[in-house]
């Protein structure tokens, strides 16, 4: 089935800036302002995940509605894979999206600015980790739906 393909690959490109942010973290954390806003420099363009982002969403509910009678407990996996990036959606716009806006970008540096790297840190350090585990669960879906519906 096409679908289950389009969802895991869109789950999985859906993780991917997550998982660079993410071992990114450790050399990044302590870097000083200068060079904290110089490295910041490489993320121009990145909302563009958006698109992948709410793709995946709903390619995994399509996905849950499509194997829901026909194996339920895919359907749940995929159901829960969605539910995953809504909530990495949530996150994001608690505590990424904040610093973001406050930096216009990463691009001026305000007093607060090692509170709001902290909170763009380790907002995106939480993300990749749910990210990675809907990844998981759209893999589960798709695996166990192999014998029933293709």
């Amino acid at each position: 089935m096409a679908l289950k393909l389009v969802a895991l690959a869109l789950t999985a490109i859906a993780f991917a800036p997550g998982a660079a942010h993410l071992f990114e973290l450790p050399a990044k954390i302590d870097l000083g302002q200068d060079d904290y806003l110089l490295v910041q420099g490489i993320y121009a363009g990145w909302a563009l995940f958006a698109v992948p982002i709410f793709a995946a969403i709903a390619a995994n509910m399509a996905l849950f509605v499509k194997l829901r009678r026909l194996d339920p407990t895919a359907a749940r996996s995929a159901f829960l894979a969605s539910a995953l990036i809504a909530i990495s959606l949530i996150i994001f716009f608690i505590w990424v999206f904040p610093a973001n806006q406050a930096t216009e970008n990463w691009t001026t540096m305000p007093a607060n600015w090692d509170e709001l790297r902290r909170n763009w840190e380790y907002g995106h350090a939480v993300n990749a980790l749910i990210m990675f585990v809907a990844l998981l669960a759209t893999g589960r879906a798709i695996a166990t739906t192999d014998r029933v519906a293709s």
